[in-house]
């Protein structure tokens, strides 16, 4: 049995939930084999992060390398990568290996508020890693962040996607979730401008949901899908991630990326 390959370039969850953890479960749950190289490991629950430990760069490049390498890769990722040095080894990585299928989560906070990014790897985002995205996929904070204005409307969202792409990525998904009322996110490829609305789960149990979001899209275009394709496939799939979110922690839960499985 063959699979294609999809790689994840983030920090470890310990509790499960998120980061490397939720990617690989998204690959395996999307019919793809997952491969992960790990930025950092997290002391980490449903209601904070007590401890970071970023891994030495060369490490991170050594396991992009040997996977890559042996395996090759139809579509990667990026989720927490906290520092300008990270940042730019993997982006150095990204192009030595010609990966093209590139999604790039700009993690900054963790669910409980605790910061993933220092402040000068912003900097670093902008020069070395978002050029070399396929598509980007920061959620309003985010997005507000790179772009350095509030997003009140929803024609605001649609400007920041257009405002996106212009910074070097082939497509940008704005995502809705922290905006009232429906979840819409807007998709902006230089070309056509997509609504993708999504019904509002009540529930606080989100932790994870953009990294299985990203993840999704990573396996879809691993699959040979188009941007588009990829994004409206991780939509669907991660509003059902949230409506089976997991009831576990006394925090803010999982969402559920193997709610597909037999139980």
């Amino acid at each position: 049995m063959k699979l294609p390959v999809a790689l994840t370039i983030a920090g470890s969850d310990s509790g499960g939930g998120a980061g490397i953890q939720a990617d690989l479960k998204t690959f395996a749950a999307m019919g793809v084999h997952g491969t992960s190289a790990i930025t950092a490991v997290t002391a980490q629950n449903t209601i904070t992060v007590t401890e970071i430990h970023e891994i030495p760069v060369r490490v991170i490049r050594a396991q992009i390398d040997a996977v890559v390498e042996d395996m090759g890769v139809q579509a990667a990722k990026t989720g927490m990568l906290a520092s300008a040095k990270i940042i730019e080894a993997v982006a150095a990585a990204i192009r030595h290996h010609g990966i093209d299928n590139l999604v790039v989560d700009p993690v900054m906070v963790a669910k409980g508020g605790t910061r993933l990014l220092h402040n000068d790897a912003i900097a670093a985002l902008y020069k070395y890693l978002l050029p070399l995205a396929a598509v980007v996929t920061p959620n309003i904070p985010e997005t507000e962040v790179l772009l350095g204005r509030k997003l009140i409307s929803l024609d605001d969202r649609r400007q920041a996607a257009r405002d996106l792409v212009a910074l070097g990525p082939r497509a940008a998904v704005v995502k809705g979730g922290h905006a009232e009322g429906d979840a819409i996110d807007i998709y902006w490829d230089g070309a056509q401008l997509v609504e993708l609305p999504g019904r509002r789960v009540d529930t606080k149990n989100t932790h994870g949901s953009g990294c299985a979001f990203s993840a999704a899209i990573a396996a879809g275009m691993a699959k040979g899908r188009s941007p588009l394709e990829a994004v409206r496939a991780a939509k669907v799939f991660i509003t059902h991630a949230i409506e089976e979110s997991l009831e576990i922690g006394r925090g803010h839960g999982p969402v559920n990326p193997m709610h597909g499985m037999a139980r």
